[in-house]
């Protein structure tokens, strides 16, 4: 098990696998829709075994997450084969245990405590969401279109891609009023996924890291009462040298009253 946050993000990219790949087998005829969904499901074959890379790689046991932790299936799902991907519930039946275990509040404060990480797993999400229900809208809208240049699946994949990088190069563009709205949706997504990736990277790399965060955070909270305790010190010190001072000034008196001849003797009998 990886991080919370992680863990919801593979599971909502499973749920889509599996729906994409249930419209593509079974409801979906039109060629290119087809052509979107397949492109979309190779690119989640790509994200999954990345997955089972980096869980193969951080595991303390390989063979234990490879025979008892389904590493076996996290494998077969990411290959590029339709009737493997049906083994993807496994991931589902991983983010399930998890959200049982924790419940919502454990959850939510677990992503509220790294929201830098949960941001960009959802930046993520809602670029893979945007790039295939919004190639699927605008191909739909477009494609019957008179004077539409936006025809293939292809065209339309390539449309989104350029509309929400916020890149434009204006070969494909929408002809209808509601493709041009769902234009314009895709540019502000595109705005803010963006925007907001920028400043998580600036962010990751012009902060100081968190070991050195929390020893800078540390370092007043440590040294502070050194300092103070170093003048408090001081000022005992000096206090109890003076008084060392006059003790030894009132022995080296006594010794000279009680020694013979200093006039401090028993009086004796003339």
């Amino acid at each position: 098990m990886k991080s919370t946050g992680y863990e919801i993000f593979i599971g909502i990219l499973s749920v889509l696998s599996i729906v994409n790949l249930v419209l593509l087998l079974t409801f979906v005829d039109d060629a290119s829709i087809q052509i979107v969904l397949m492109v979309m499901n190779g690119l989640f074959s790509v994200i999954f075994l990345g997955d089972f890379i980096y869980r193969l790689s951080t595991a303390p046991s390989r063979s234990a997450y490879f025979f008892r932790h389904f590493g076996w299936a996290d494998l077969l799902a990411s290959l590029p084969f339709a009737q493997l991907k049906v083994l993807r519930v496994f991931r589902l039946v991983r983010v399930y245990r998890l959200l049982r275990q924790l419940g919502p509040r454990t959850i939510w404060r677990t992503l509220t405590r790294d929201r830098a990480g949960s941001a960009l797993l959802i930046l993520l999400l809602m670029g893979i969401l945007v790039l295939e229900f919004g190639s699927i809208s605008i191909l739909y809208i477009e494609k019957d279109a008179p004077g539409a240049n936006i025809t293939s699946g292809s065209d339309a994949i390539w449309y989104v891609i350029v509309t929400i990088s916020t890149v434009g190069y204006g070969d494909q563009y929408p002809v209808t009023n509601l493709g041009r709205l769902i234009g314009a949706l895709i540019i502000i997504v595109g705005v803010g996924i963006f925007g907001t990736f920028t400043g998580y990277l600036a962010n990751l790399f012009l902060s100081p890291r968190s070991d050195d965060g929390e020893g800078e955070d540390a370092e007043p909270l440590v040294q502070s009462p050194p300092v103070a305790s170093v003048h408090a010190s001081s000022a005992e010190v000096e206090e109890l040298r003076s008084l060392l001072l006059t003790s030894q000034s009132e022995l080296a008196e006594i010794k000279r009253l009680l020694s013979p001849g200093g006039g401090g003797g028993p009086n004796r009998a003339d």
